[in-house]
């Protein structure tokens, strides 16, 4: 078959499309011809091809360019062609969902729609930001409306898709590269890097966005250190929002690292450094970043319900009680201490 994906940005820090990637190599192995389409790109084509349909290079540009996507009637006219004489297309998220929905119309593709999940617009402090993802929920309902296939990667997921698009879809879950996140790896560059030592380390890693709550985490690391002066606390990820990132950096101190983005060859050296990871996110449909934590080895301790259906090794904690999440790092610290010495 010849297989088109589309996906809004093919990067690296971005959950969909470390699925979308892993995605396109398994429908390679399995004999199908499969080409990206994408707005950006940096992540290497493995015997598929990559056509990068641009966008503007700034952050806040790029937010209402996607959202007015639709209205780009040039880049439509010059990219849905290209979509003809596809037997499937995949898209990953609004709004190349606007591709997919006129290549069903026009040249009767089949059209299957991946649902990583729209975050809630009450999650959002801001009017306007509440605003526009109330508006991306319409859009995407309007887009997705003659879909032949719908996926969501959880449960949660499945739940949500209905609600937003009235839409019944199938489960299929995020994977994680094996090759690359698994037991064993030597985390002692990243601790050198960072003058660690043996100290307790906790792991975040994702966009610092307010959604995913990492000013809570940092509240409930200042719990940790009272019982464990010598804990760290590494964030990794991009600062999305600098109103967000200022406040995180006025509420931290030396202990709490702010790595930035950390490219993926680079990753799995620093879920091998960390004693566990945590993540206080206040949404999530299958967290990417979680999935890789227990790959290599490492418990987690989150609190939002859909991670029930991704945790393996870790503690699930009541959405929104710092004081019960700083216990439950506490504990699998010294849980995780106390191995170390018996081995």
């Amino acid at each position: 078959m010849k297989i088109a994906i589309l996906v809004p940005n093919f990067v690296e820090f971005d959950g969909a499309a470390r699925a979308a990637e892993i995605q396109a190599k398994d429908l390679v192995r399995e004999g199908h011809q499969v080409d990206v389409f994408t707005f950006a790109a940096d992540i290497p084509p493995a015997e598929f091809k990559i056509y990068v349909m641009g966008m503007p290079k700034s952050l806040f540009w790029q937010r209402i360019y996607r959202l007015l996507f639709p209205l780009d009637l040039p880049k439509t006219f010059k990219w849905l062609p290209k979509l003809k004489g596809y037997d499937e297309i995949i898209v990953h998220l609004y709004p190349l969902t606007w591709l997919g929905c006129l290549a069903k119309k026009l040249y009767k593709v089949k059209y299957t729609f991946w649902y990583h999940g729209i975050v809630p617009p009450h999650l959002f402090p801001r009017f306007y930001e509440r605003i526009y993802m109330r508006l991306q929920i319409l859009f995407t309902r309007l887009t997705v409306s003659n879909a032949d296939r719908a996926v969501a990667v959880s449960k949660y997921g499945q739940k949500e898709l209905k609600r937003y698009t009235g839409l019944d879809s199938e489960v299929v879950y995020n994977k994680t590269d094996l090759t690359r996140f698994h037991p064993g790896i030597n985390g002692t560059k990243v601790r050198e890097q960072y003058n660690f030592g043996d100290d307790p380390v906790i792991l975040f890693v994702g966009a610092l966005r307010p959604v995913k709550g990492v000013h809570l985490l940092i509240k409930a690391f200042k719990l940790v250190k009272q019982k464990i002066p010598k804990a760290k606390l590494i964030i990794v990820g991009r600062p999305d929002y600098p109103y967000y990132f200022k406040q995180l950096k006025q509420m931290s101190d030396e202990s709490v690292i702010f790595a930035g983005f950390v490219p993926r060859e680079e990753l799995p050296n620093y879920y091998a450094a960390c004693d566990i990871y945590a993540s206080c996110s206040l949404w999530e449909i299958h967290n990417v970043s979680a999935i890789e934590a227990q790959a290599s080895g490492k418990p987690i301790i989150v609190w939002h319900e859909s991670f029930r259906e991704t945790i393996k090794d870790g503690v699930l904690i009541e959405t929104g009680n710092i004081e019960k999440f700083a216990q439950a790092c506490i504990e699998k610290l010294m849980q995780v201490k106390l191995n170390l010495h018996k081995d």
